[in-house]
């Protein structure tokens, strides 16, 4: 005899990238803000900085691009966004 469980769903809450997207832009924003005003002590960080930001706006892009598939009913779109 086989037991089988029911998983319960995961909330909306927990599942949604857009916070941690948000969060994450605002503190690469925030982290080269203060490498900015420190001046020369931390300006071989700043490249890193930047590229924290860049990231985070490429992974948004992609969340979007994604999410608007996944809305329209494209065939290779993700499902659940």
């Amino acid at each position: 005899m086989t037991v089988t469980q029911k998983v319960p769903q995961i909330p909306a809450r927990l599942t949604d990238p857009r916070p941690v997207l948000a969060v994450g832009s605002a503190l690469w924003l925030l982290a080269t803000v203060v490498v900015w005003a420190t001046g020369d002590r931390w300006a071989s960080v700043l490249p890193v900085c930047l590229m924290g930001m860049v990231v985070g706006v490429l992974a948004l892009g992609i969340f979007l691009i994604q999410r608007r598939g996944a809305r329209r009913g494209d065939k290779g779109a993700q499902t659940g966004l």
